[in-house]
């Protein structure tokens, strides 16, 4: 396995969730609320599990994997560029399940907007521009 797979691996989890989180959105336009929270959190399960797994790989696996990206400061910087919107919706996800679950509606109709940005923001910069074809350096 190579950091370029990791990313790519990257990307499909990150779209594929996405599908989901628009199924969520549909399923809440239609007035369906129930199906929207039980979306969300197959939304929520998935994405941490990606996480944890893929933080795994690259921290303990094969910490050498992301070389090619520290190596060249301009995939660096879009490396963190991605990151300052992926950590916050990652850590804005739990505190959206909690609002939703406990119907603190003004107070989650709020989030859902800063989520939504973010979550944007980290599927533009991850899904267009973190690399996943680069030749990782020995």
């Amino acid at each position: 396995m190579t950091g370029p797979d990791v990313i790519l691996a990257l990307k499909v989890a990150v779209a594929t969730v996405s599908v989901l989180l628009l199924a969520s959105l549909v399923a809440l336009w239609r007035g369906d609320v129930r199906l929207h929270g039980r979306i969300n959190l197959a939304f929520f399960a998935l994405t941490v599990a990606a996480l944890v797994a893929f933080e795994v790989v690259i921290r303990v696996v094969d910490p050498r994997l992301f070389a090619y990206i520290y190596g060249d400061p301009a995939l660096l910087a879009t490396l963190r560029l991605h990151l300052c919107f992926a950590v916050p919706s990652a850590l804005l996800m739990p505190v959206m399940l909690y609002t939703g679950l406990t119907r603190r509606r003004r107070l989650h109709l709020i989030l859902a907007a800063v989520f939504g940005i973010l979550w944007t923001a980290t599927f533009i910069t991850g899904i267009f521009f973190l690399p996943h074809t680069a030749s990782p350096t020995p």
